[in-house]
């Protein structure tokens, strides 16, 4: 038995990532088994500690969305100097002896080992003696430029949640416990669950958005805010979600939001009229926004 294999970050596992990911399924006929390595750190930050990579979902994350893209075997580690300081040649030969690789798919620009001295034209003569087949996919774009994890990062950095979902195939989501706050949303009559953002992980832009909150297993419309609440002095970032026709006590529960559409950016108020106003406009138009991706579901 021998497996079909290829290697990267694939945060986010965007459509790009299965546009790969499909060729490796049809390749690995059986009894070769479609077999994804990736990391759950990333290398950059081993390569040049003094980087941070914001990420766009967790290791588990990962796991999960490559098996539901249909890849049989994945393979999560962390990437260490140790890794790093593999050559060309002791990365495949352990590629070859621990997983029994018979075919290897890539981007274009793939390479591997030390100082990335294993490109395309090197595994291609070590397959040749080694008894695996290289083969290249290339990138996919979309709306003209190829569809990249970056993409997805500078999107939601500007607030463009919209073309983060068009770039991942699905709504960009978080999750976090709900925690006790100021409760201020509750004496504005909007309760909100608040969560603090996870460090090292990408969080939309400030401002307000339509989103889904799933709580419980049961999902749910909500408003969502990110930001320091400048209108109250405050300064500690927080997402605040205010789930619609819902009131349930759910401190200390994991709640999940699924972004769907920026509202507006965050705003200073004049007074507390002024903001629940806005509040209320806020609700109206995110539930206008989730009844209508709502309908684009089902259609």
């Amino acid at each position: 038995m021998g497996t079909v294999v290829t290697i990267g970050v694939f945060d986010g596992v965007h459509r790009g990532h299965r546009h790969l990911i499909s060729r490796i399924l049809e390749l690995a006929e059986p009894p070769l088994i479609s077999t994804v390595i990736t990391f759950s750190n990333h290398p950059a930050e081993v390569v040049n500690p003094e980087r941070t990579v914001t990420k766009i979902i967790t290791p588990e994350e990962k796991i999960q969305l490559l098996h539901d893209a249909g890849v049989e075997s994945v393979i999560c580690v962390e990437f260490t100097n140790d890794i790093a300081n593999l050559d060309a040649n002791e990365f495949t030969h352990m590629l070859v002896d621990c997983l029994h690789m018979r075919g290897i798919v890539t981007g274009p620009d793939f390479a591997l080992g030390r100082n990335r001295s294993g490109n395309l034209e090197y595994l291609r003569r070590r397959g040749a003696a080694l008894g695996f087949w290289v083969e290249t996919v290339s990138p996919l774009e979309l709306e003209g430029s190829t569809v990249r994890s970056r993409r997805v990062r500078n999107a939601l950095a500007d607030g463009n949640v919209d073309g983060a979902e068009f770039l991942l195939g699905r709504p960009y989501a978080t999750d976090g416990i709900v925690v006790h706050g100021a409760k201020m949303g509750r004496q504005l009559g909007f309760p909100t669950a608040n969560i603090i953002p996870i460090a090292n992980f990408v969080i939309p832009a400030d401002g307000v958005y339509a989103t889904y909150a799933t709580v419980n297993g049961v999902r749910h419309m909500a408003a969502t805010s990110i930001g320091v609440r400048p209108t109250f002095g405050l300064s500690q970032r927080l997402i605040e979600a205010h789930l619609l026709d819902f009131s349930d006590d759910i401190y200390d529960e994991n709640l999940k939001l699924e972004f769907v559409s920026r509202l507006r950016g965050q705003e200073t108020f004049d007074g507390i009229d002024a903001l629940i106003s806005q509040m209320n406009l806020d609700v109206a138009n995110a539930r206008l926004v989730l009844e209508q991706h709502d309908r684009q579901e089902s259609a």
